[in-house]
Formats: structure tokens, sequence, C-alpha cells
């Protein structure tokens, strides 16, 4: 309800009120008239008193201020750079913002979630873990009343705005630099991250995709990697010594982690000049490895883009704005050829 309007209605009807009291004379009737316009004055205070904590939260977003929950899944080396730009957007925006860990604990992710819930933050932000569990995060926001944004991972929530990258488009322009840099022959390896996350999802089936639209192409093995470097180089290790990965082959990472798991368990092996490798995040290590000659493609996931966007789109939330589902914070492919463009963007 509109607190100005609310006071003009409140003070006409206690004027009619002292009126009616004026015009009557008689005791016995003013006793009514202040007896009406008493609840009228109780459901006014009750409306201020009710609109107050709104109209506070958005104020804070106006002037700067407020403090804003942030859910991590991980702090590996891409999401560490998201968080850097968390924090720089939450400077220049004049916010706090209370980060936490969930060490890739669906349940831990959602009691911390609640948590904030419980302190009354102004907004939370979530790097879910599981984004096929992300509905109780959203559910438990929604009933306190709590703006809520997703990053980096879409759970794809209707009403609930998303900020970060086309995974799909991601994994599709990886391997298609891949195959053409294979001659668009030889067989397939894919290195998946968590398969509980859209973007791993999405990102292998561009790489399948593509794949499939070259007849001297075949994935001949996927498996996760749970976006994680050890874990992609102990599955490389053993796909080499199973002969599933042999030299002229091509090795589709869904993160620059696990492309550099795989490169170094290509060099122990003396396979990595034989082999093709892509990633995607343009990590300054991955940067590295392609200066080194180690690694054929990346792709460019804006990391302080999507923090800042995250807190953008929490702050907007928290002031009364619409933020759409879906805030795009474009992919772009990186090559030998174009990669000094990308040299310390992330």
């Amino acid at each position: 309800m509109d607190l100005k309007y609310t006071g003009r209605l409140a003070g006409l009807m206690v004027t009619g009120a002292l009126i009616l009291s004026a015009c009557s004379g008689s005791t016995a009737t003013t006793a009514p008239a202040a007896a009406t316009a008493a609840p009228v004055a109780s459901a006014v205070a009750s409306a201020v008193a009710s609109a107050a904590p709104v109209a506070s939260a958005v104020a804070s977003a106006a002037a700067g201020g407020g403090t804003i929950g942030v859910a991590f899944p991980n702090s590996d080396t891409f999401l560490s750079r998201v968080q850097d730009g968390m924090k720089a957007e939450a400077a220049v925006k004049g916010v706090t913002v209370n980060i936490t860990d969930a060490k890739d604990d669906t349940a831990a992710q959602l009691s911390q979630v609640e948590n904030f819930v419980s302190q009354k933050v102004d907004a939370i932000i979530v790097v879910p873990v599981d984004t096929s569990a992300a509905q109780p995060m959203a559910d438990a926001a929604k009933a306190a009343g709590i703006p809520i944004v997703f990053v980096n991972r879409d759970p794809s929530i209707k009403g609930i705005p998303y900020v970060g990258s086309d995974s799909l488009y991601a994994g599709t322009v990886e391997m298609e630099q891949l195959a053409k840099d294979a001659g668009a022959k030889g067989d397939v390896v894919i290195l998946e991250g968590q398969v509980s996350n859209e973007a791993a999802v999405s990102r292998t089936k561009g790489c399948n995709d593509v794949v499939a639209k070259n007849p001297n192409m075949k994935v001949v093995a996927t498996q996760a990697g749970d976006w994680d470097r050890a874990k992609a180089q102990g599955i490389t290790e053993n796909w080499i010594q199973a002969g599933t990965l042999k030299a002229g082959m091509v090795v589709c990472a869904n993160n620059d982690e696990m492309a550099l798991g795989a490169i170094n368990a290509l060099k122990a092996a003396k396979l990595l000049d034989t082999v093709f490798v892509g990633g995607v995040d343009a990590t300054s290590e991955a940067l590295a490895a392609m200066q080194a000659g180690d690694l054929e493609v990346t792709v460019f996931q804006d990391a302080k883009g999507q923090g800042k966007g995250g807190v953008d789109a929490a702050v907007d939330l928290i002031a009364g704005k619409t933020v759409p589902d879906y805030v795009d914070i474009p992919y772009q492919l990186v090559t030998p050829d174009n990669i000094s463009k990308f040299l310390g963007a992330n």
C-alpha cells in the first residue's frame, strides 16, 4: 500500500470523526466517533509497520548499504575469480557480501542459504553445487521475501534471474575448433564436469553435437572428472593404459582444470604432441599452457563479469527493479591466434 495515500486516508477519516463530534454537542455521540477512529488509526499504524522493512530495504539499496549472502559450491581457480568480481562490484555499490563455501556438498549449501534467510540478509546469490537441487533454496528465499539470484550454473527456475553464460555454445565452439585442428578426423574422449550441473550437461552436448556432424570422428569414451584436475588426470591415465586414448585423438574437456589434468597425463605418457586438448574458462594457467603449445583451444568465460553481474542483479532486486530471467555474460573462443586479448582477464 502507498504510505502517503494511507496517511492521507487516515487523516481524512480522523478529521471526519472530529467534525461529527463537534456538530453533535453530545458526550454520548462523541465516544462512538472516537471508537470508530481508533481502529482506523491502528490499521494505519499496522500498514506503516508492515511496509517499513520493504521501504528500508529499498532505501538501503538506493543509497548504498545492505548485505548479500553468497553461497558458492567451492573456491576453485575459476570460481575464485567470480568471487573477486563480486567483491569488487560490492565495494562499488556500497554493499557487503558474505561468502560461504559448501565444499561441493548440496546439503551444506542449502543449510548456508537457510542461515542467510535466518540472518535476514537483503538478497542471496547462489552458485549451485547441484542445479537440479536448487529449488529448495529458491523456495526458502521466496518464503522469506528475500530476492535470490543464481550465477554461473543455471537451474532454470522461472521468475528467478540467472547471470551467466550459454554452456551449450561453449561446448560447441570448443569442439568445432578441436575438429578443425584435428583435420575433422579421429576419435574423441570427453572429460565431463559434475553431471548434476547444467553446465556439464550442456557443454558435453555441444561436443557430441559437433562430433556427430563429422563422419570421420567418433566419441569413444565420456567420464565425469567433476571439474577437478587430479580426477581428470587419473581418468586420462586410465584411458591411456587401457588403449582408449591414443595418438591422433581429441580430448574435449568441460573446463580448463580437467584439460590441465589431461595434459599432465599425456605429457607423462609422451603423447601430448599427438593429441589435441581443449577446455573452457580461459584461466591464467590454461592460457599459459596454450602459450607453451600444450592446449589447443579454450573458451573465455568472464569470471569477474559474472560476479559483477550477480551483484548488480541482486542490488536491482533489492531496489524493487525488474531483472530478466537470463542475464547473458557472453563466451568467447580463445586460440593461439587471439590469446593476447585474454591474458590476465581471468
